[in-house]
């Protein structure tokens, strides 16, 4: 069907509702519109679905959400009726729409005879993942577009053991769509139906005592945060999101007494009125946490993203305060539950931690040196997850922590996502920790830097933009496999590692090694002790670049990531 086709099919569907006729209506005239809307569907793959909100196949919206779920149904009902009577946890965010798709999602579900688990408000992400384990449900759906701006919403799916869906089940689920009329071959029922017929349950508190339960555990030393909870100050925003009521919380089961919520963006708001990006990589979206973080003198900034899986830090150095990145984050949590479990005499036999393969190596070198496995997987914290399910064995292996480069933490194997509550929780009591030994969290990045070296990352995401910009992705990956750098920013290239065969290059040998990896959409290249690695988005139409450097001093290594950055854009630039 056409593009449009497809637009008078809505345009005059009795399945449509008013508002969205009036919407298409108000485009009728803009060819240009009408196609970007309707020339494809959105993409189901391993993360779901995400784009903006507005009529049409290529969007999120009521229509697209419940033929998402009227696949996710039929997937379900494939597993058979015990399958089915385990039911589904649906969660959402603050978002614009979050509660009305959540609730359509549901009423799909219920119409399938399919039993449904729905918070009576929104919750973050990890609580989601938590409550299908916690209530034994076979999947989960959370309505989120994480730290996007707030035009755009999202659909994540989740299977029983609490990650987001394995490659296979994205892509039955993304087939199945493909099969199902958006209109004619969704089944639904009124919500209040399915709460009497008993398929629609509500919940709440229960999940959340024990997810926060399960926070708790994660703490090492709470006699030491007992000893410092009167000289902590700490700023906590949730950036108008899910984190405003269980991250104050678990900070007041630690026992820390001065916690300052910042007030204009303690509120969820889909319209995120105090930032267009809550995005807690972003040091504008500290500004308000900054004003009061100078007025009662604290040191520390904490923010969480919208759903309260990401979590970002701002701290002081001397009047003013900078942000750290995420790789950052994650070696400090690491060194620190490390030298915690040490001092403690908790360490266990066995350890391990997990990152992604485009996380900083300085988490690899403090891992060595300490003895303890670190895993490095695809970027995507299923895989993070999928190496918690494997590893764990009673007795036999501890998980220490999981995280990504983009602000992702996990301590603990309650769930199966990255966990902005428990982040936030590590978060504080490593700054008592610092404080106690008269440093800040800026300091104690500077003593990890001066013991393992001067390790930098950067990152840069090149928007493809238009009709053709999955296109040029598209193009852009097959020329770097197909003529892959002799050298970025004047260093060889010693080895290409393209993950979607997956096969290792030896680029000076001409050896070619295959890996037994599994695939993904990235390219990785190999300079010496540096990294870059290419990969397009799963999420958004997104050219990703990422550079994992390491130099003898500060200035070497700043003056290396400014290097390959330049090589890495000139490259994506020269392929049109």
């Amino acid at each position: 069907m056409g593009y449009m086709e497809n637009y008078n099919r809505w345009l005059t569907s009795d399945k449509t509702d008013e508002a969205t006729k009036a919407e298409l209506i108000a485009i009728k005239d803009n060819d240009e519109e009408i196609k970007l809307r309707f020339y494809q569907s959105l993409q189901f793959g391993t993360a779901g679905l995400r784009g903006t909100m507005n009529a049409g196949t290529n969007a999120m919206n009521v229509y697209t959400v419940t033929q998402a779920t009227q696949a996710i149904a039929t997937l379900i009902k494939e597993e058979g009726k015990a399958a089915m009577e385990r039911g589904v946890a649906i969660a959402c965010d603050s978002r614009n729409n979050s509660e009305l798709f959540s609730k359509c999602a549901a009423e799909v579900l219920a119409a399938n005879g399919i039993k449904v688990f729905i918070f009576e408000s929104l919750r973050p992400t990890p609580v989601l993942s938590f409550a299908i384990r916690h209530l034994n449900c076979i999947a989960g759906i959370n309505i989120t577009a994480s730290h996007n701006p707030k035009e755009y919403n999202g659909y994540k799916a989740y299977w029983e053991d609490g990650a987001q869906l394995p490659p296979e089940h994205a892509q039955k689920v993304s087939d199945i769509i493909a099969v199902t009329d958006i209109f004619d071959g969704v089944s639904s029922i009124p919500f209040e139906d399915g709460i009497k017929s008993g398929l629609i349950k509500i919940i709440g508190e229960e999940v959340d005592a024990a997810y926060l339960e399960n926070v708790y555990a994660q703490a090492i030393d709470t006699e030491m945060i007992k000893e410092m909870a009167d000289d902590i100050k700490i700023v906590y925003t949730p950036l108008h999101g899910a984190g405003y009521k269980l991250v104050p919380r678990v900070i007041d089961m630690l026992g820390f007494k001065n916690l300052y919520m910042v007030k204009e963006q303690s509120e969820p708001d889909g319209n995120f009125p105090t930032t267009p990006f809550p995005n807690p990589e972003f040091k504008d979206v500290f500004n308000p946490g900054i004003k009061l973080a100078k007025e009662i003198g604290s040191d520390l900034i904490i923010a969480t993203d919208p759903d309260a899986d990401r979590v970002g830090i701002a701290v002081r150095v001397g009047d003013d305060f900078v942000t750290m990145t995420g790789n950052q984050v994650g070696a400090i949590l690491l060194e620190y539950i490390i030298t915690a479990l040490k001092n403690t005499g908790k360490m266990p036999n066995g350890a391990y931690a997990v990152k992604s393969f485009v996380s900083t190596e300085l988490v690899s070198k403090i891992a060595a040196v300490n003895g303890v496995k670190l895993y490095n997987v695809f970027t995507g914290f299923k895989y993070i997850g999928e190496v918690i399910k494997r590893e764990e064995k009673p007795g036999e292996a501890e998980f220490l922590l999981g995280f990504e480069e983009s602000y992702g933490y996990l301590r603990g194997t309650y769930a199966r996502d990255k966990d902005a509550v428990v982040g936030t929780m590590l978060i504080c009591e490593v700054a008592a920790y610092y404080k106690k030994r008269g440093m800040t969290l800026y300091d104690a990045m500077q003593e990890i830097y001066n013991k393992y070296g001067f390790y930098r990352d950067g990152v840069d995401n090149i928007t493809m933009k238009g009709l053709d910009g999955i296109d040029r992705m598209k193009r852009i990956m097959k020329k770097l496999r197909e003529e892959p750098p002799k050298e970025l920013a004047g260093v060889a290239v010693d080895t290409v590692i393209d993950y979607n065969i997956p096969c290792e290059y030896n680029l000076k040998t001409g050896e070619k090694t295959m890996l037994d990896t599994g695939t993904t959409n990235t390219v990785y290249f190999k300079c010496g002790d540096d990294v870059v690695v290419i990969r397009p988005s799963g999420t958004e139409p997104k050219i990703k670049l990422y550079y994992l450097v390491s130099e003898k001093t500060a200035e070497g290594a700043d003056a290396k990531v400014a290097k390959f950055k330049e090589a890495g854009l000139a490259i994506i630039d020269s392929i049109k």
